[in-house]
């Protein structure tokens, strides 16, 4: 049996200006520079400041233009389309909306040009004198090697893979000996399969001196016992002093344990940051300024508006006009949002930059770490009474220039922990503060992760041993055994 019945549902849609405002707000300055010079030439009746300015003066020597006057700029605002249309010519852009989806995210990324690592590392085996069997294995070996400098792989898959893709029958004794030539390529030590190994290449490869041969002895016969900074056991078996172990020691330490990252062409991406705010000190007090590349200078066009004033002036309306005026409607109420969006976005910036300065004021004045407060994205959002989703989009993205160098705003955010005396104290300023005591820590005896909570505790930080590992983690320092120097 058919049944008919009225429902009521709220549901609740993006516009979509708001979906442009929330897409131009998540971008940082450059990607924000190029979303403009996109809609400058896919909408006609947007223009710059400076197209608008070359427009007037060229209308001033042809004199045609008596209608505008002086006027140098047309606002959006002046502009009301709607009543060159009656109520039944709706277009449909009006009536669509779709909701903003992550997957609309703009995710090209542009690459440096330049010559390949693997392309830089076969150029050099034209050097050396291989015959053809040699030159494929080497050229295979030479595509094996990843981005860090290492081949990670069995010599019996590779001699497996050269058969099967290369048809290439050969003996792991015969790729043992090629590899050797891959080991003579630059950068020192490409090639190897292993830490050890690399290192041991890059040693070999320098002026023989005491000190480098006691280094190879050290790499090559000890290298488990160098690694866990077994010192003593060190001197036992080489039978030398601490001094020659240091001096030793010091040569291992200017190696590069990832020589493939020294390329300098390997086409890694290229980021340049530009920040989107600046923050100075002026007589005492914070002053914060909106990079002026986020404030480009945006008109309707003018053209456009003449357009319109022709239809309106038509007294028989054509299909061919209606279709025209329909589609300048469209542009002109695109050009309207977007200059609307980008004024949106300027303030929204401001504001939350804003609150974020005079919320961490004492860091900004001092440069101090220890003096950032604990703030959430909804302290912030309650402070400018906005939606913590889009002070997320500003702190995620965005950099401000500070007399303490460039930092990301999410920096500046960090949980609360209560000390000793029950004040709310960020975790930022704890990190600060065990990163200051292992800095200062006697590196013949490190802290424990033990001694360290003891000492944070001291000094009115009760926390435990496993949060402090955690934190030590968090700021890539080693355990005790391994901060050991001799």
């Amino acid at each position: 049996m058919l049944k008919q019945q009225l429902q009521f549902k709220l549901s609740q849609k993006l516009s979509p200006q708001q979906i442009q405002l929330m897409k131009l707000i998540q971008l940082p300055t450059q990607a924000f520079e190029q979303r403009v010079k996109q809609e400058l030439e896919e909408n006609p009746a947007l223009d710059s400041g400076k197209e608008q300015k070359e427009s007037d003066f060229d209308s001033d020597l042809d004199n045609s233009s008596d209608d505008f006057g002086d006027s140098e700029t047309i606002n959006a605002e002046d502009i009301n389309v709607d009543e060159y249309l009656s109520d039944d010519e709706i277009p449909d852009y009006r009536t669509q909306a779709n909701n903003y989806s992550s997957d609309d995210d703009e995710k090209s990324i542009p690459y440096a040009a330049g010559t390949s690592f693997t392309q830089h590392l076969k150029n050099q085996l034209n050097t050396y004198r291989l015959n053809d069997e040699e030159r494929d294995i080497a050229e295979f070996l030479v595509g094996s090697v990843d981005e860090s400098g290492y081949i990670r792989r069995e010599l019996s898959d590779i001699m497996d893979d050269l058969a099967f893709t290369q048809n290439v029958y050969t003996t792991e004794d015969k790729i043992e000996s090629i590899l050797k030539v891959v080991h003579q390529l630059d950068p020192a030590g490409v090639g190897a399969r292993n830490l050890q190994e690399c290192l041991s290449i890059q040693l070999h490869r320098k002026e023989k001196t005491a000190d480098i041969d006691l280094a190879i002895a050290i790499i090559d016969g000890a290298f488990d016992a160098f690694t866990k900074k077994h010192y003593k056991k060190l001197l036992q078996k080489f039978d030398i002093s601490e001094i020659q172990l240091k001096d030793a020691i010091s040569e291992i330490e200017h190696l590069n344990p990832k020589p493939g990252g020294s390329y300098s062409g390997n086409n890694r991406i290229v980021e340049h940051v530009v920040p989107d705010f600046a923050i100075k000190i002026v007589d005492g007090e914070l002053e914060l300024t909106l990079n002026g590349r986020n404030a480009p200078e945006l008109h309707v066009s003018r053209e456009y508006n003449n357009m319109l004033k022709g239809y309106k002036d038509a007294k028989e309306k054509s299909k061919s006009q209606k279709d025209a005026v329909l589609f300048i409607k469209q542009k002109l109420d695109a050009a309207k949002w977007f200059i609307e969006a980008i004024k949106q976005r300027q303030q929204t910036l401001f504001v939350t930059m804003s609150a974020i300065m005079h919320y961490q004021k004492d860091y900004f004045l001092t440069g101090d770490e220890r003096q950032l407060k604990p703030m959430i994205l909804k302290d912030v959002a309650d402070e400018i009474d906005m939606d913590v989703s889009t002070v997320s989009r500003v702190a995620n993205s965005k950099y401000v220039d500070t007399p303490y160098g460039t930092k990301l705003i999410k920096e500046f955010f960090s949980e609360s922990m209560k000390n000793d005396q029950g004040e709310d104290v960020s975790t930022r300023e704890i990190k600060k503060i065990l990163e200051i005591v292992i800095e200062e820590e006697n590196k013949k005896k490190p802290l424990t992760d033990e001694a360290l909570a003891k000492i944070l505790k001291e000094k009115g930080y009760p926390i435990a041993r496993r949060t402090v590992a955690k934190y030590r983690e968090q700021l890539d320092i080693p355990v005790a055994r391994l901060r050991k120097k001799i």
